[in-house]
């Protein structure tokens, strides 16, 4: 319901129905994106059942969460073909160790008026394979709940106190970069004891045993957010990620960050905001501690924002409808 008005500005559909409690960064996303449009006093729906003004997909139906996926909105379409729809791409097939998903993002995309890509890394990689990159299409990186994840109130490191390392995942899976964080715990343990720590929350293989590292249980919003700013850089070394909500979170907390080569979308925003893990990770850790504050400086002039971003996809929506009628 609209805060202004009874009669909503719009209505759009939306095939992911937010969850409560942490459901990975697409409910993240979804959760804010129906806030920010409800906020605006538009209405968002969840199915096609009824007309709307436009249609915003994202997953194509191969999540479980989703509300409807490509057969629903391919039925819609030849009924209601003016009807203007966004598709927000935010994986694919390597990541996810599928066989189905860039088939299925192809099929679904034939039908939609504008793609968004969570990172160029991805927008290129479904050209190489599929997209038309010459068809309407825009970069809109992930950001996090603003509420929660911001700056203020982080930690100070003074001068010689350990530099505090944290990662934080979801999923146990090695390919989340537990391999490097494995080497990191292995060297604060040896040659870097007491210049730096590492913190994780959240889960990790069950057969890796940490040496040093600080664990925390998994956590969500101002519980996570007030860990992270307890701490001073940020470490992913998650393979192909798209377009990771986990950085983002760490970013806008503001810690710079150390990332992996083969981190996909996440390289974008490393080049921005920090520096790659070299073959020599120890020497990586001396010259990224070397410089914090260069790193710290370049964020904080511009991180990420999930207020941002969905007022990207706000105006995005909006200009669609405006040119469809």
């Amino acid at each position: 319901m609209s805060f202004f008005s009874k009669k909503p500005v719009a209505t759009v559909a939306l095939n992911l129905r937010p969850r409560k409690g942490s459901w990975g960064g697409a409910n993240q996303w979804t959760s804010q994106l129906v806030r920010f449009f409800e906020f605006s006093g538009w209405k968002v729906r969840f199915d096609l059942k009824q007309a709307v003004d436009a249609v915003v997909l994202t997953h194509t139906g191969l999540s479980a969460h989703t509300e409807f996926g490509v057969e629903e909105f391919e039925k819609f379409k030849k009924n209601h073909p003016r009807v203007p729809c966004l598709h927000r791409i935010n994986d694919n097939d390597i990541r996810k160790e599928t066989t189905r998903m860039d088939e299925l993002l192809a099929r679904t995309n034939r039908m939609v008026d504008h793609t968004v890509f969570v990172s160029g890394w991805l927008r290129d990689h479904h050209a190489a394979k599929w997209f038309d990159a010459s068809k309407p299409h825009s970069l809109i990186v992930p950001g996090a709940d603003s509420r929660f994840f911001h700056p203020l109130g982080a930690r100070k490191r003074s001068a010689g106190e350990p530099v505090r390392f944290v990662t934080h995942h979801w999923s146990d899976n090695w390919k989340k970069g537990f391999d490097v964080y494995q080497q990191i715990d292995e060297l604060i343990s040896g040659p870097l004891r007491g210049k730096a720590e590492l913190w994780v929350i959240g889960r990790w293989p069950s057969e890796l045993k940490w040496k040093s590292a600080r664990t925390f249980p998994p956590s969500i919003g101002a519980a996570l957010a007030g860990i992270l700013r307890e701490c001073d850089a940020y470490v992913s070394a998650s393979r192909f990620e798209p377009g990771a909500m986990h950085v983002a979170e760490g970013l806008q907390c503001g810690l710079p960050l150390l990332y992996h080569r083969d981190s996909g979308g996440t390289v974008d925003q490393g080049r921005l905001y920090g520096m790659q893990i070299s073959d020599d990770l120890e020497a990586t850790l001396h010259e990224f501690t070397s410089r914090l504050p260069e790193f710290k400086k370049a964020l904080l002039e511009s991180p990420p924002s999930g207020t941002r971003m969905c007022a990207e996809y706000f105006n995005l929506v909006q200009k669609l409808i405006v040119h469809a009628s």
